[in-house]
């Protein structure tokens, strides 16, 4: 192989290989769930009605998840404390959320503890995705 050519296969695995590993929402939701069943067998499914009470009302801590993602996590939040403007999280009005399995970990590990003081239980974060996949703007 010439050098070009290996220059060129290696720029092109560099741009591939991240999407290798997007997933979009419903994977997301899928992958909680396989891990839901398999936590408990006698689990009954996410509910979009219990993720948007998770969402909208504090659980101990100050904050609910609308303090910063708005009542209408179609629209672009603004952290609480900082300011700084957050881009909508419902994946209907922001096509990369939810698509980047070692971000959703971290997001939900962060904003869980800030809301509840804990992690999130899977069916908390499934219930919360199930809810804003609902969404639309």
């Amino acid at each position: 192989m010439t050098r070009t050519a290996l220059l060129l296969t290696g720029l092109l695995a560099g741009v591939l290989a991240p999407l290798a590993h997007a997933q979009t929402p419903a994977d997301m939701l899928a992958a909680f769930e396989r891990d839901a069943r398999k936590a408990d067998p006698a689990f009954k499914g996410f509910s979009a009605a219990r993720g948007e009470v998770f969402f909208r009302s504090t659980h101990g801590a100050q904050w609910s998840c609308a303090s910063c993602h708005t009542d209408v996590p179609v629209q672009a939040g603004r952290h609480a404390r900082t300011g700084k403007t957050i881009s909508p999280l419902a994946p209907a009005a922001d096509a990369a959320r939810f698509t980047d399995p070692a971000k959703v970990e971290k997001w939900f590990k962060r904003n869980c503890n800030d809301v509840a003081g804990r992690s999130c239980t899977l069916t908390e974060k499934g219930d919360v995705l199930t809810w804003l996949n609902s969404l639309h703007p």
